[in-house]
């Protein structure tokens, strides 16, 4: 489990370090640097086994060295560097500098800790720290996730040989008609006591956000192509006939992957997460945070951006009710302030109370109820 990130000159942060826990909670005013903690793990993972740094890849698209570069920076009359450093619960470190190029879109690696061998290969297995944005099961859904459509694309390599749903959850519909009956091991992602096989649970877990729907995905022959249908069981569990996702909204294909990349998460891996409330009701955002809480209890690492107090007192209660630890929680607040960005790390107890409110966290709510009072 990675446990600190360390960034230098990328995006928001001419330098910073951000701790992250087996549960991370971002939050925060919009450009005050949430994305840019995930997109640098992203670029990792996006980087790993190669010599250098791929801006534009299979995760994250950021353009040109110019638009990876922080604004803050200072020449100082020296060659800017680009560097990421990661440390895990044991102690281990990983680092690594990346040459700046204005116009590049791969930034050429020039240091790393530990030195790879033999011109750049992977480090042995038995020098090399186990870190969670390398092991399988790794899964970044963006917040720009897949619209309503009544078809999907079909991919083997993705949804089989690799389970990876894709960042904007493209490939999750095919996962789960080729997983729809494996089975949910761990009991803190089981929604119910129902049926333990993934559709059953997809279906527990989507009817917080819509009661009685019923999902199925289906090939369609001699094409590329799967189908999304939804139904939903009104008295006598009869369902209705089957309704394309662009006749019910967009909450239900929105939060889908988000349900599937949870329910499916493997011990030791990383989900990155991005606005998992988005288009969903406040019962179904609560809904997620206990999800995504699950799917730290159950192993995975999780690292979720959000601008949702339901969320967060998602995790609360889940603290509170004993779901998962309150030294699992990390609560990490973003405060763009002139020429930086602050972070705070309210820290979150047992009871699921939060040791302090910096000015922006999460309260909204209640400055409008005092001007409503006053």
């Amino acid at each position: 489990m990675i446990e600190e990130l360390e960034i230098k000159n990328f995006k928001a942060f001419a330098s910073a370090k951000v701790r992250l826990g087996r549960y991370t909670l971002l939050s925060g005013l919009n450009s005050s640097g949430k994305s840019t903690v995930i997109q640098a793990l992203a670029l990792l993972r996006q980087a790993s086994g190669a010599d250098g740094l791929p801006l534009n890849g299979e995760l994250v698209e950021l353009g040109t060295g110019r638009d990876a570069l922080t604004e803050f920076y200072s020449s100082a009359g020296e060659d800017p560097e680009i560097g990421f450093r990661i440390r895990d619960q044991a102690g281990h470190e990983l680092e690594w500098r990346f040459r700046y190029g204005a116009e590049d879109d791969f930034l050429p690696l020039t240091y790393t800790s530990p030195p790879r061998l033999d011109h750049g290969r992977e480090l042995a297995l038995e020098r090399a720290p186990d870190f969670s944005v390398f092991r399988d099961g790794f899964q970044y859904l963006r917040a720009d996730r897949i619209n309503p459509a009544v078809t999907f694309p079909r991919s083997y390599e993705m949804s089989v040989r690799r389970g990876f749903l894709g960042t904007r959850g493209e490939y999750a519909i095919d996962y789960l008609y080729h997983h729809q009956e494996d089975l949910i091991e761990s009991s803190e992602l089981r929604h119910s006591e129902t049926s333990t096989q993934l559709l059953a649970q997809v279906e527990s877990w989507m009817g917080e956000i819509c009661p009685g729907v019923r999902v199925k995905a289906a090939v369609i022959e001699r094409t590329d192509l799967v189908r999304l249908d939804f139904q939903f069981v009104h008295t006598k569990e009869l369902p209705t006939s089957e309704r394309r996702p662009t006749n019910v909204g967009f909450g239900l294909t929105y939060v889908l992957p988000i349900v599937i990349a949870c329910l499916t998460a493997k011990p030791g891996a990383l989900l990155l997460l991005e606005n998992p409330e988005a288009h969903i009701h406040p019962q179904g955002q609560s809904a997620m945070a206990r999800l995504t809480c699950a799917a730290a209890a159950a192993g995975a690492q999780v690292v979720v951006e959000t601008h949702s107090d339901h969320i967060l007192n998602g995790v609360r209660l889940a603290v509170k009710q004993g779901r998962l630890s309150a030294q699992d929680v990390v609560l990490q607040y973003f405060l763009r302030n002139g020429l930086k960005i602050d972070i705070s790390t309210p820290v979150i107890g047992s009871d699921g109370m939060i040791s302090q409110w910096p000015a922006g966290f999460f309260d909204e709510w209640e400055r409008a109820l005092d001007e409503l009072l006053s």
